[in-house]
Formats: structure tokens, C-alpha cells, sequence
């Protein structure tokens, strides 16, 4: 197997994006068309992987694909509304 060196958030992201890029079709064939990949980036990132150390690109992979869409929707609503409630 590869062993595989990640030196950088933007590495990481750049490797995954096809994971991210596929969570995105699945939402907008749902009809949830606001949601974006750095949306999903960041909501795995502070929400799911905030405190997990030596995950593999497999587990991050399939917490992308496999987080339910409301968790990504609830996610998006509530910075939207922060972002409104700012005068």
C-alpha cells in the first residue's frame, strides 16, 4: 500500500476533493443547491475531525460521503443566520 505524506491542510483538501466534489452532486440531486465544497470541508473539519489525530484518507473519505445531508444543511443554515443576525 502507499504510504501517503500530507504536509498541509491545503494538500489534504486538494486530495479529497473528489469526495467533497460527489457530497456536492449528491445535495444538489436532493435539491439542496447552497451548500458548497468548502462548506463541507469546513463542516468536517471543525465539527468532525477537530479532535481525531492519524485518520487515513479512507476514513476521512467516507466521513465526507457518509455524513447525513441535514447535518450539512443545519451546518450552512446556522452560519447563514450568524451572518444575518450581524449589522
Amino acid at each position: 500500500m502507499e504510504d501517503i505524506n500530507i504536509k498541509s491542510q491545503k494538500e489534504l483538501f486538494v486530495r479529497i476533493k473528489p469526495a467533497l466534489r460527489c457530497k456536492k452532486h449528491e445535495l444538489m440531486a436532493q435539491g439542496i443547491n447552497y451548500i458548497t465544497e468548502i462548506d463541507i470541508w469546513n463542516y468536517n473539519k471543525n465539527n468532525i475531525w477537530i479532535n481525531k489525530n492519524g485518520l487515513t484518507l479512507a476514513e476521512i473519505v467516507n466521513g465526507i460521503l457518509n455524513t447525513p445531508n441535514q447535518e450539512y444543511e443545519k451546518y450552512v443554515i446556522k452560519k447563514i443566520n450568524a451572518k444575518e443576525d450581524v449589522i
